[in-house]
C-alpha cells in the first residue's frame, strides 16, 4: 500500500510511520531524510541537491519528485509512507502522476486531526532521543527515571529550539495556509480517512490500522 500521512507539525506522523515500518514492512519517505541522504550520496542528483542547499536556496518540487522516483524504482517493501510530501496542491498532482507512471496509486490519505491548543501543550513538553528518534513527553511519556531511552538505551535527549508556543503557532499557520487544502483535495478523490492525532499512541495506531483495512482492495481483504 502507498499512503500519505497528513497533519500539522507535532501531530505524531513520525511516530505512526515508524510503527508501520516495524509492523508492516512499509518504507517511510520523509522529504527531509531524503534530501539529507541525497546530499551525502555523491550521485548526480545528490550533487545537485547539495549545490542548491549550500547556496541557501529552496529545493524545487521537480527535484523532490525525482528523489521519490528513485525510491519507487528500488525496493518497495510493504509500500510507501509519504511524510512531509505533498505539502501543496501542485505537489499532490505531481505525486499522483508519478505513481500512475509507475503503475501504482495512492491507497489512502490519513489525516491526523488535532486541537491546536492541546497540540501546543503537547509539543512544548516534547523531547527526542538523539540516537534513535524515540519521542518522549513530560506529561504523557516522561523520560525514564534512569535517564536512558527505553528503545535504544542512549542518554542523549534533545528538545528542538522551535518547540515553543510562539514558533509552533507560526508553523501551524504555515500548515493551514499551504497544506490543509489537501484535506479537501483528497476528500474529493474519495481516499481521505481521519484519525484523532491527539489520542494515545496505541489508540491512534489502531485507528490507522482500521483506515488501512478499509482502504485495501476487496480481493486482498478477503485473503487477509
Amino acid at each position: 500500500m502507498n499512503i500519505v500521512l497528513l497533519g500539522p507539525p507535532g501531530a505524531g506522523k513520525g511516530t505512526q510511520a515508524r510503527m508501520l515500518e516495524a509492523e508492516r514492512g512499509m518504507i517511510q519517505l520523509s522529504t527531509g531524510d531524503m534530501l539529507r541522504a541525497a546530499r551525502s550520496s555523491g550521485t548526480p542528483m545528490g550533487r545537485k541537491v547539495a549545490a542548491i542547499m549550500d547556496a541557501g536556496e529552496l529545493v524545487t518540487d521537480e527535484i523532490v519528485i525525482g528523489l521519490i522516483e528513485e525510491r519507487l524504482e528500488g525496493d518497495q517493501g510493504g509500500g510507501f509512507i509519504f511524510d512531509g510530501f505533498p505539502r501543496t496542491l501542485p505537489q499532490a498532482d505531481a505525486l499522483g502522476e508519478l505513481l500512475a507512471k509507475h503503475g501504482t496509486t495512492l491507497d489512502t490519505v490519513i489525516e491526523m486531526r488535532v486541537d491546536d491548543e492541546a497540540l501546543v501543550q503537547r509539543i512544548t513538553a516534547r523531547a527526542t532521543c538523539g540516537k534513535c528518534g524515540e519521542v518522549y513527553n513530560d506529561i504523557t511519556k516522561p523520560i525514564p527515571a534512569d535517564g536512558k531511552c527505553t528503545n535504544c538505551g542512549a542518554s542523549d535527549f534533545r528538545r528542538r529550539a522551535d518547540d515553543n508556543a510562539e514558533s509552533l503557532r507560526t508553523r501551524l499557520m504555515e500548515y493551514y495556509k499551504k497544506t490543509s487544502p489537501l484535506i479537501g483535495y483528497y476528500y474529493a478523490k474519495g481516499n481521505l480517512a481521519s484519525v484523532d492525532g491527539l489520542g494515545e499512541i496505541d489508540a491512534v495506531a489502531a485507528e490507522v490500522a482500521q483506515a488501512l483495512t478499509e482502504a485495501r482492495p476487496a480481493d486482498l481483504a478477503k485473503t487477509s
